[in-house]
């Protein structure tokens, strides 16, 4: 699990609460014509996305994806050999020169081979397994040197990936949005769960990006409760019922600040924000805001989104939770993208 190519320059988070979900999903066609025959009758990419917009997404997602990582590999192999014809080596050369001779030498102690031990709870005994530990210690060391001195080498270079990524037109309908303003340039829509512990973390920093980027950015909040949160599902209903009321926000925010989600902590929450309580109970009870999660859920199911919390940045998705620098640089990216002239090149 630890063991990782030299070249991948791209990391993805994979902090989120996951579906059980068997991914099936294979590259892209280009074909814009007959790809399917049933019965003699021919038929196209486009008839399947006319009953089903998002059937191919996350299949041109994952193509995006190694698109993307691939071509940067290349700009690294390319960077590489560059540098090895300037120093007259080869690039083993190079990398001898430049990252191996900088590992630490000598081995960890016994006592600190222990402690890694322990910290691996291994059912085996040390004595059998201390020779792999040793080696994955010295080989995480040389793949330490070799990554950083491939970052000096990218950090000096200009590297442009000009790779478009496959973009959703996910529906704002029915949805509480929050930061809008005529000049807003991006959408940011989250799909998410009260329970989710991951989606817990984000707010935080969704907290202080919407702050930040006011008056920018709009920020829009879906549904998606997952069948292992047995108190995510009332929970979003429960924030509906407030928003009926005209405070969906406050509520959303306080769920995620107190956690409680009992029916009971669901309804004192309401009189704390001074809602009608006899309304906010009843719609509650009678599960009145039931559909509107289901059809939120139906399109999360459509977008095959396996897990919260998810992302759709003006389009283009992002799966898992991000730093706050993580999230600027895609927000600045997405402003700088959406304020850039449109060419005939882009358009096409």
């Amino acid at each position: 699990m630890m063991t990782k190519s030299l070249l991948t320059l791209l990391f993805f988070p994979t902090a989120l609460c996951l579906f059980a979900f068997d991914d099936t999903s294979t590259a892209p066609s280009s074909n814009n014509g007959a790809v399917l025959e049933v019965d003699g009758t021919k038929l196209s990419i486009a008839d399947m996305e006319q009953k089903h917009p998002f059937g191919l997404f996350q299949a041109r997602n994952a193509f995006y994806q190694a698109e993307t990582k691939a071509l940067n590999d290349f700009a690294t192999e390319y960077l590489l050999e560059q540098e090895a014809q300037k120093e007259h080596v080869t690039v083993e050369e190079l990398l001898e020169r430049h990252a191996n001779s900088v590992v630490p030498k000598g081995d960890p102690s016994e006592e600190a081979l222990r402690l890694y031990y322990e910290g691996t709870e291994s059912k085996e005994p040390f004595e059998a397994v201390r020779a792999g530990i040793l080696d994955h210690i010295r080989q995480s060391r040389m793949f330490k040197a070799k990554t950083e001195y491939v970052q000096t080498l990218r950090s000096k270079a200009k590297i442009a990936v000009s790779v478009a990524p496959p973009l959703a037109a996910v529906s704002l309908k029915d949805t509480p949005v929050r930061g809008v303003a005529a000049n807003a340039l991006v959408t940011l829509v989250e799909y998410a769960d009260y329970e989710c512990p991951y989606c817990q973390q984000v707010q935080p920093v969704l907290d202080k990006l919407e702050a930040e980027y006011k008056g920018k950015v709009t920020f829009a909040y879906k549904d998606l409760p997952l069948p292992m949160h047995p108190h995510a599902q009332k929970a979003a209903e429960a924030a509906h019922c407030a928003g009926a009321q005209g405070k969906y926000w406050e509520y959303h925010d306080m769920l995620f600040a107190t956690k409680k989600l009992e029916i009971s902590q669901l309804k004192e929450d309401a009189g704390a924000l001074k809602l009608d309580t006899a309304a906010f109970d009843k719609c509650l009870d009678s599960g009145e805001q039931a559909e509107t999660i289901k059809a939120q859920n139906a399109e999360a199911q459509s977008l095959q989104l396996q897990g919260t919390p998810s992302f759709f940045i003006n389009g283009q998705f992002f799966s898992g939770g991000f730093t706050y620098e993580q999230f600027r640089g895609i927000l600045d990216g997405a402003l700088n993208a959406s304020s850039a002239p449109v060419t005939e090149a882009a358009k096409r």
